[in-house]
């Protein structure tokens, strides 16, 4: 079977908005109050810049400055492959980035950007900002958070209640089961 985000072996959910809405942040919120449920977290953001994972100097740095076509960072806990230039391996998209996570050991992947694939995705909309709705445009769009009230055919989340953002995502998808399957075999180790 060829991978596709409907396919994929657990939930996929986007949080989309206008550069300089928070997203960063909002998500920097959410991740711990998700992974105290039980639910393993996977993070991919999409990045519309030249991305520096190491700095001049360190070894990796060097060898992909001397020329490796990728350099694959490992430890016990971390991580890490970078490609430059001509070898990356096809255009970043969201379907590529789902296949390089680690199978099963996740039981959510939340992705910040690639707003114009199709996928569920929370807008985070701030009326005062002057962007419009995304949602609008968007039939990918599952709800939208913001920080005032806003008429919206789909349901509107508090931008400062992230637990109930949290709630909203755990029941959208299912994931109240899991959480407890989760706890319990944690519980029996």
């Amino acid at each position: 079977m060829t991978l596709s985000i409907s396919n994929y072996f657990c939930p996929v959910v986007g949080f989309c908005a206008y550069s300089g809405t928070g997203k960063t942040t909002l998500l920097t919120q959410l991740i711990p109050l998700i992974k105290a449920k039980g639910i393993r977290v996977a993070i991919i953001k999409h990045a519309h810049h030249q991305l520096e994972l190491d700095q001049p100097g360190k070894d990796s740095y060097r060898m992909r400055e001397a020329g490796a076509d990728q350099v694959l960072l490992m430890s016990a806990k971390v991580c890490a492959l970078t490609w430059q230039g001509d070898t990356a391996p096809e255009e970043a998209s969201l379907t590529r980035a789902l296949s390089m996570l680690t199978p099963h050991s996740v039981d959510l992947v939340i992705v910040e950007g690639f707003k114009h694939e199709s996928y569920p995705k929370i807008e985070i909309h701030r009326p005062a900002l002057g962007n419009p709705l995304l949602h609008l445009t968007d039939p990918d769009m599952i709800a939208v958070v913001s920080d005032e009230m806003i008429e919206s055919i789909l349901p509107v989340l508090d931008l400062n209640q992230p637990e109930q953002i949290v709630e909203f995502v755990m029941d959208y998808f299912g994931l109240a089961e899991k959480a407890s399957s989760n706890w319990v075999s944690k519980s029996n180790k």
